[in-house]
């Protein structure tokens, strides 16, 4: 996302002049914390006052907690790109970021409030999100990118099934199944943009040579392929037709990212991690595929595409684009690349854990401290980027 000129003067915090501000250092903050509550409550240790059980609690703050956060950044920032438009700021930017907040309370304190009010104050964030992201892409005529909405529309539906089931029947499958496979195709649609743009981006100014494959008809064949598999591991996951749909959708993902020439790049990080961010796309499928199949552990899958693809996309994202839009220098500092090897320490750690139950315990405390020190270091190491007025103004 290349940064928008700033078409009228802005009086007021800094952290409200782009959305990009308030929602990667609110969700990243979020997502350490988040993760270090779930660990004592994962062992007894801690209780809050949530209706929902502990793995669903936990489940719905990262999916539809911390993820929509992430995601209402990107977009709020990227759609003044895609449109020409002015970016959301102040008083109405503010407001989002109170529904968030609002939601995160009514979720955990759902016991005390009710499974409805909290489901209604939760829901009503990405409502108002899709309306803000639809009125701009409407009103912008930029009709290519109403795709987005549709990506929102299954995030926004799979939570409001998220409440129903719980509260229908102490515990969501299809609710978490929706909003896993809406946020896989929201990384497939992004990432299938930004990762071969930044790396040809790159490559042209300093690796001449092999450039990414241009978007064409076997990325269109790879996409549908996918979303065919997603609609069938939502219905029936655990289907041998399911399984066998989940392991073709890997092997042309797989495809998919090799055309992509990320090996080419291992001397800009802030490139790179966008191609090993998408590795952990065909890795779930193909989990996923084998699980159904009766090989290893659907949870290997699951944890391969939320801890690897969207916790290390989501903060490959947040780095860069907080850098291009505050007027700093594309480069990834130590510290950076220490968080990028700790997301992907997590995910790693995870999905081991579910494919060897004799080591669990431990590598679930190493997946959720690596996770934590990631996202809570990028908020860190990122407060004044994201506090402070952009340089040069």
């Amino acid at each position: 996302m290349a940064p928008i000129p700033r078409l009228r003067d802005y009086v007021g915090p800094a952290v409200l002049s782009y959305g990009f501000r308030p929602f990667f250092l609110l969700g990243s903050i979020y997502a350490g914390l988040a993760i270090l509550a779930w660990l004592p409550m994962l062992y007894g240790e801690l209780e809050i006052a949530t209706l929902f059980s502990p793995r669903d609690w936990h489940i719905h703050e990262m999916l539809y907690g911390f993820l929509p956060a992430v995601v209402t950044g990107f977009l709020l920032t990227a759609i003044p790109n895609w449109t020409g438009r002015l970016p959301l700021l102040g008083k109405p930017l503010l407001v989002l970021v109170v529904a968030w907040i609002l939601g995160r309370v009514a979720v955990t304190g759902s016991a005390w409030i009710g499974w409805l009010p909290a489901a209604a104050i939760d829901l009503s964030f990405l409502l108002l999100v899709a309306g803000a992201a639809g009125r701009e892409i409407v009103v912008g005529r930029n009709w290519r990118n109403l795709k987005v909405l549709v990506a929102l529309g299954l995030l926004l539906g799979g939570n409001a099934i998220f409440h129903l089931e719980a509260h229908l029947y102490g515990a969501s499958d299809y609710g978490v199944r929706l909003g896993i496979a809406a946020t896989i195709l929201l990384v497939m649609l992004v990432g299938g943009r930004i990762v071969p743009s930044f790396t040809r981006n790159w490559l042209a100014r300093e690796n001449p040579g092999r450039l990414p494959a241009s978007f064409g008809r076997f990325d269109i064949a790879a996409m549908i392929c996918a979303g065919a598999a997603l609609l069938a591991w939502i219905a029936v996951p655990e289907a041998r037709a399911t399984g066998a749909a989940l392991l073709a959708a890997g092997l042309l993902q797989v495809v998919r990212l090799a055309r992509w020439a990320g090996y080419r790049t291992w001397r800009d990080p802030l490139v790179l991690i966008l191609h090993v961010a998408y590795a952990f796309v065909p890795l779930g499928f193909m989990l996923l595929g084998l699980a159904a199949l009766g090989f290893g552990s659907a949870t290997a899958g699951i944890h391969a595409w939320t801890g690897g693809a969207v916790g290390t996309m989501t903060l490959a994202v947040m780095s860069r684009a907080s850098l291009a839009h505050t007027g700093r220098p594309l480069a990834a500092s130590r510290a950076v690349q220490a968080f990028y090897a700790l997301v992907v320490l997590a995910a790693l750690a995870r999905i081991c854990a579910s494919l060897h139950p004799a080591w669990s315990l431990g590598l679930l405390n190493v997946a959720g401290l690596a996770w934590a020190g990631a996202f809570l270091g990028f908020a860190l190491a990122y407060w004044r980027v994201l506090t402070q007025p952009r340089l040069g103004h």
